[in-house]
């Protein structure tokens, strides 16, 4: 089969090769997929250059989000088990760990359900119970994690901000639902926010980006708001004045949405299904940009690294619906 490897850590595009390989051996609980389609994530970037979390014996194969087929012929949502990740023809994953492809939603949209929207319904929901009429600001708004958190609180019925970068990216997340839009590279976003909301600020920040955007959720977090922090797409890893916290009124929340896996994986269960039922009545769908071949993947993940990317962009098998 044809699989991307990683022989070396580094940047994405310089390290990522195509090479043909014999299909991985399951193991004890673990079954053998064929991809149909492989989202790509931030994540992807991060392990291509041996700064993620996790970091799997090389060569190792990344991909860690893929819609499949298993060998009865069903449908599933995975996350791949390194070092055999979804950029390739098969992959391999928990049995037990997988869930239905949603029938609403095509290969490249099912694989693009998962990780950013579990994470979106999990920070919003489950860590900073986001409720009807609530304000909530969501930092690259237009990115694959931004653009979930959008639909999500939009189907929550909350009225969204959305901070993006260019005017491109403007205009996508008009278009996801944004009542509000301010594009930090041609606005103060902190005078922006406080226009749109009167000077009270957002009951919810969602916050995939650190740095400088959390500085800017500190001073645009309303009273008894929440920041929720999942992840540091900036690089910068910001460190909280908990005084200000205290005097202000507001809660720091962080989320590791790949830690209920272990804790309450009946909570990634349930998701699923919320999401499911709402993207069967259209209240959300996966921004998939582009779709690429096998191929094209290393340049993708390049892409996706060096922040070019709108939505999400999709490795997609031949044949693939």
């Amino acid at each position: 089969m044809q699989a991307w490897q990683v022989h070396e850590n580094g940047e994405p595009s310089e390290v990522m090769r195509l090479a043909e390989v014999e299909p991985p051996t399951p193991g004890d609980g673990q079954v053998l997929l064929r991809v149909r389609a492989a989202d790509i994530n931030f994540p992807d970037a991060l392990l291509c250059r041996g700064q993620y979390q996790v970091r799997p014996p090389l060569p190792f194969t990344p991909g860690v989000e893929i819609c499949a087929e298993t060998e009865d012929g069903r449908r599933v949502i995975a996350n791949p088990v390194l070092p055999y990740g979804g950029f390739a023809e098969y992959a391999v994953a928990d049995a037990r760990a997988l869930l239905p492809a949603p029938d609403a939603l095509d290969d490249a949209e099912a694989a693009a359900l998962h990780i950013g929207y579990q994470t979106g319904w999990f920070g919003l929901h489950r860590r900073a119970h986001l409720e009807a009429g609530e304000t909530l600001l969501v930092h690259a708004a237009a990115g694959g994690v931004g653009s979930a958190a959008v639909q999500l609180g939009k189907a929550a019925g909350a009225t969204v901000i959305g901070v993006v970068g260019g005017a491109d990216k403007a205009a996508v997340a008009r278009e996801l639902g944004c009542d509000v839009v301010v594009d930090r590279r041609s606005e103060d976003v902190i005078a922006a926010v406080k226009e749109a909301t009167g000077g009270r600020g957002a009951d919810v920040i969602y916050d995939p980006v650190g740095g400088e955007a959390y500085a800017q959720s500190a001073k645009l977090v309303a009273f008894e708001g929440r920041i929720v922090v999942v992840g540091f797409a900036s690089g910068g890893i910001p460190s909280p004045a908990l005084n200000h916290a205290l005097v202000k009124n507001y809660s720091i929340l962080g989320l590791h949405w790949g830690l209920y896996a272990t804790k309450n994986p009946g909570l990634i269960g349930h998701c699923h299904k919320e999401l499911t039922a709402l993207a069967a009545r259209g209240a959300i769908k996966p921004l998939v940009s582009e779709r690429v071949p096998l191929s094209g993947a290393a340049t993708a993940v390049q892409k996706v690294a060096d922040g070019r990317s709108i939505g999400r962009i999709a490795v997609v098998m031949e044949g693939a619906a």
